[in-house]
């Protein structure tokens, strides 16, 4: 993920060892780290090589945390792209979840999406103030089912987290907070001391018994199995579909959707 000449292009997922914590940081700063299969891929794997860390930190370049899936694929109909990357995601949000390693996401900018899924995924969650939040699912032809519809509700609550997954509102870094959805909103300028502060208070417990507190505090998470894996057999029965290809092309197009009506309990449209 690291290394190569100066004239190769800049890798998608970067990987730092700083000290006894591992730095994962998502660089696509154009597309406001929106991720596609391979770089979901490459992330699963950095989290991997990390498992000899203490803690694991993950971050983005530039404005935006993550801007979710990336929507071009989705405009195009790729399929085989498509599947790949919700595959990719849940694979990505398990892994995070399986490491024994606390995680930490470190919220620079938007979180948005599966962007903001992968917030809940992390253990923690340390956010700028100028940081945003928010699912985009319906908004765009899909739908949030690998934490947004499910998980996200033991962090907020059933209501407000249909709220957040159903109308795609925006919410600040505060109101975040306020909501249990991050633990801690620092200045722009102080996500890295705080996090660092977070890290320092981490590596003086038992690497051990850390362990088995977040494994056991996981199972809500596996009990959700179930609803992630028909989420997302429900999302690739709908891949090509109008309502996920229009979705994608107006937010691509930065226009208002048109979806078309569907039938009562038809699900997206064909």
């Amino acid at each position: 993920m690291n290394g190569g000449s100066s004239s190769d292009p800049a890798p998608d997922v970067l990987l730092e060892q700083r000290g006894s914590v591992a730095w994962i940081t998502l660089n696509r700063p154009e597309r406001r780290n929106a991720y596609d299969a391979a770089m979901g891929e490459q992330v699963i794997s950095a989290v991997r090589e990390s498992v000899d860390a203490a803690m694991i930190v993950i971050t983005g370049t530039g404005k935006g945390f993550c801007a979710g899936g990336y929507l071009a694929n989705l405009a195009d109909a790729n399929d085989r792209e498509v599947r790949a990357m919700f595959d990719a995601s849940f694979r990505l949000f398990d892994e995070i979840r399986r490491s024994p390693r606390p995680v930490v996401a470190a919220v620079n900018g938007g979180a948005f999406g599966g962007g903001n899924e992968l917030v809940v995924a992390c253990d923690f969650a340390i956010a700028v103030r100028s940081a945003q939040f928010g699912q985009t699912g319906p908004r765009v032809g899909s739908a949030p089912i690998l934490g947004g519809t499910n998980m996200l509700a033991m962090n907020v609550g059933e209501k407000r987290a249909k709220e957040i997954s159903m109308l795609c509102r925006r919410y600040t870094a505060e109101q975040a907070l306020e909501l249990g959805w991050i633990n801690e909103v620092v200045d722009d300028d102080g996500l890295e001391a705080a996090v660092e502060r977070w890290g320092d208070e981490l590596l003086a417990l038992s690497p051990r018994y850390l362990e088995i507190a977040k494994i056991s505090s996981n199972v809500w998470w596996n009990q959700m199995r179930d609803s992630y894996l028909s989420g997302l057999g429900m999302l690739g029965q709908a891949v090509g579909s109008s309502d996920m290809v229009e979705g994608a092309q107006a937010f691509m197009e930065k226009r208002r959707p048109e979806f078309r009506p569907t039938a009562t309990g038809a699900g997206a449209g064909s």
